[in-house]
């Protein structure tokens, strides 16, 4: 097995919050060398870059539809990513455990959206930025709080221990970097941290409205399926089926039976526990039979 193939394997084996991490590195890295060789060849290389952040101005935005989703994987300096990729492991090792892998793209991808768009409406329409010439957006940081709120507004009292600090409540966690954009707004980076309350917002409301029963993001989940599809080789059997047999009722009861899934009712009873008395009232059976619900 080659090199790639080997690396091909073990990023298959990635969870779906690693997987966006390694995506993220390997972009960050890459414009970095593209910058290199573009200073060494003394070229430009702002151009390409140009491409891919989100721009302020509505018309922009019409020539580079695509921006709205491709500067959520674009990072200004290493602290930047650092910071968010540090967030998005912690909160999305929870975010998986509670709300499922499945919906991590979701999420990441309309939380990004939604603070692209609050930042645009924001910087067009408030007279603090009508100075401001050109103006553009990078940075994952909106779909990183759009995790960490969605995961905070469905396990608000769930206790977290912190370095240094001690057992915190979620919500506490989620407060606190909220307040803390909305205070430096006016200190610089305005439109990053109008961003990142975008991409709050909609993690707030994509959660809430789920404990109520309602997923407002199933229409993407569908969409991205749709998309994915296209892209998937239709394998053609190489026999032809002459000959069905009829299933009996027995058989189609039993079929029934076996794909409905038997652990719902206990996964569900277990986060009851965990909204009543707390994740550490979990036995050690318990948080492994969630974790591994969640990688499902």
């Amino acid at each position: 097995m080659s090199q790639i193939d080997d690396l091909k394997l073990k990023f298959k084996r990635f969870t779906i919050i690693e997987k966006l991490i390694v995506i993220n590195v390997v972009v960050f890295v890459s414009f970095y060398l593209i910058n290199t060789f573009a200073f060494l060849f003394n070229a430009s290389s702002g151009f390409l870059l140009d491409w891919f952040v989100f721009p302020k101005e509505f018309d922009s935005f019409l020539t580079q539809p695509w921006s709205i989703i491709t500067y959520a994987f674009l990072h200004s300096g290493f602290w930047h990513i650092a910071s968010n990729m540090i967030i998005l492991y912690f909160s999305g090792r929870y975010f998986v455990t509670y709300l499922t892998g499945k919906r991590v793209l979701t999420v990441y991808f309309l939380g990004a959206i939604f603070g692209a768009l609050l930042y645009m409406v924001s910087y067009n329409l408030f007279p603090a930025f009508s100075e401001i010439g050109n103006s553009v957006l990078l940075g994952a940081s909106a779909s990183v709080m759009a995790i960490l709120i969605a995961t905070a507004t469905y396990i608000p009292y769930m206790s977290v221990r912190l370095m240094f600090i001690g057992s915190v409540k979620f919500w506490w966690i989620a407060a606190f970097f909220v307040i803390l954009d909305i205070i430096q707004i006016p200190a610089g980076n305005a439109g990053g941290h109008i961003a990142h309350l975008g991409g709050a917002l909609f993690g707030y409301l994509y959660a809430s409205q789920l404990k109520k029963g309602k997923d407002i993001g199933s229409w993407f989940e569908k969409l991205m399926d749709s998309i994915a599809s296209l892209f998937k080789p239709r394998k053609k059997s190489p026999l032809k089926t002459v000959h069905k047999a009829k299933k009996t009722k027995t058989a189609r009861k039993a079929t029934t039976t076996k794909t409905n899934n038997p652990n719902q009712a206990q996964i569900d009873a277990i986060l009851d526990k965990i909204s009543k008395s707390g994740y550490d009232s979990l036995t050690k059976q318990e948080k492994d039979f969630l974790f591994k619900a969640g990688k499902d």
